[in-house]
């Protein structure tokens, strides 16, 4: 094709008008003026909002939502707003591409490499707590800090601070953690977050120097994270695990995930025979270690009479505060010299190794993206969180793109 002066004037003019629309240094991909936001402005009451896409500064990342799982602190505050910050863009289970980068942001929170394409997660804001790192040696969990999905909306500049959008604005500035994970699939990675709490649990459980490749573990409860602390024991080799709850669909799939035998609660009249029930599916003994999962006080007071002298106990199924466990002292803990830990949500570094963990999961043929059992658009996002309140399926996902 030939060139001449006509031709040249025309490329030119493209060049310059290319120029001439560029409004931020951050390196990006093109992005809409608004973003579809999933608020909570009521009590169970969620609602779609319409704001401008906020500028991103050198040191943030705006990311194109993909999707985000429900949480149960999510339906905690859909449900009765405990840490009272309605209105609220909420979603902390999210993950999506960056499409905008600013210009000093080269590495995640682990040193890899990042930029426009990549898939992330985000895990806390730390503000100012320089003692919590990646490879923090007093282990602090991430408790005391803030997390995307649950910030106040008080920036009229920003309200793209939750999950439930099509899109979120990282604020490197603010001491935000973020994570390429561009290689796991969509739906490990909207696990993440789930997964990272029972990594974390086990951790804990491992000090007690009572959990061991041959250990006999009963799991109580079997929503999704008591579901996940199957599928991260079997990925350390422990097989024999028994798991309680009332629900038979959801024992059925705890055996999939790798539990070797089931107990209905419901099946049973009374803790003595529940006790009987459980001792029975570990052919004569009794646990060796348990994990409470179920955020009832009832259960927490039950999981003592699974577990045998000597034997350790990992209690994790409280977010919030789920009201008083009724247990004796003496019996229940003090003449069985019972080991027990808490735990609750996860380090830097369990965040870090949950990644390993969903590999691993995946490669032993665990079904643990089968644990997402609903997806829903944004638009339903009301839909969704009534079918996660009557605790229909598993874990309830938000697509941003459906």
């Amino acid at each position: 094709m030939d060139i001449n002066a006509a031709n040249i004037e025309e490329i030119v003019k493209k060049v310059l008008a290319g120029m001439n629309t560029t409004t931020s240094p951050a390196t990006s991909v093109g992005v809409p003026k608004t973003a579809k936001v999933g608020m909570l402005t009521a009590i169970e009451k969620m609602e779609v909002k319409e704001f401008p896409i906020p500028e991103v500064g050198d040191d943030d990342i705006l990311v194109k939502v993909e999707g985000c799982g429900i949480c149960g602190t999510d339906a905690h505050e859909f449900r009765k707003d405990p840490f009272g910050l309605i209105p609220v863009a909420l979603g902390h289970e999210g993950t999506g591409e960056i499409v905008k980068i600013g210009k000093n942001v080269t590495k995640d929170s682990a040193g890899k490499p990042i930029g426009v394409g990549d898939k992330l997660v985000t895990c806390m804001i730390f503000k100012d707590n320089p003692d919590i790192t990646m490879y923090d040696l007093n282990k602090q969990n991430v408790g005391g800090a803030d997390v995307y999905g649950l910030l106040p909306d008080n920036d009229p500049n920003n309200h793209l601070k939750g999950w439930f959008s099509d899109y979120i604005l990282i604020k490197g500035s603010a001491g935000s953690t973020f994570f390429n994970v561009s290689d796991l699939d969509l739906d490990s990675r909207i696990l993440i977050e789930p997964s990272a709490v029972l990594v974390h649990a086990v951790e804990r459980a491992k000090t007690t120097n009572i959990l061991r490749f041959n250990s006999r573990v009963v799991i109580q409860g079997c929503g999704p994270i008591g579901l996940l602390c199957v599928a991260v024991l079997r990925t350390l080799g422990v097989e024999h695990i028994v798991t309680v709850d009332g629900n038979q669909q959801r024992l059925d799939f705890s055996k999939r995930m790798g539990a070797e035998a089931t107990v209905n609660f419901k099946d049973f009249k009374g803790i003595e025979e529940l006790q009987k029930g459980v001792v029975n599916a570990f052919g004569g003994h009794l646990a060796d270690f348990g994990f409470q999962c179920t955020g009832s006080p009832a259960g927490h007071s039950n999981i003592y009479k699974f577990i045998r002298n000597g034997g350790g106990l990992c209690e994790l199924g409280f977010f919030i505060n789920g009201g008083d466990a009724t247990i004796n002292p003496h019996f229940d803990i003090c003449s069985k010299e019972l080991t027990m830990v808490g735990s609750w949500v996860y380090t830097l570094r369990d965040y870090a190794t949950t990644f390993d963990f969903l590999k691993r999961a995946k490669g032993i043929g665990l079904p643990v993206t089968e644990l997402i059992t609903h997806k829903f658009p944004l638009s339903r996002i009301q839909e969704a969180f009534e079918t996660n309140v009557r605790q229909e399926g598993l874990k309830i996902a938000v697509m941003a793109n459906q």
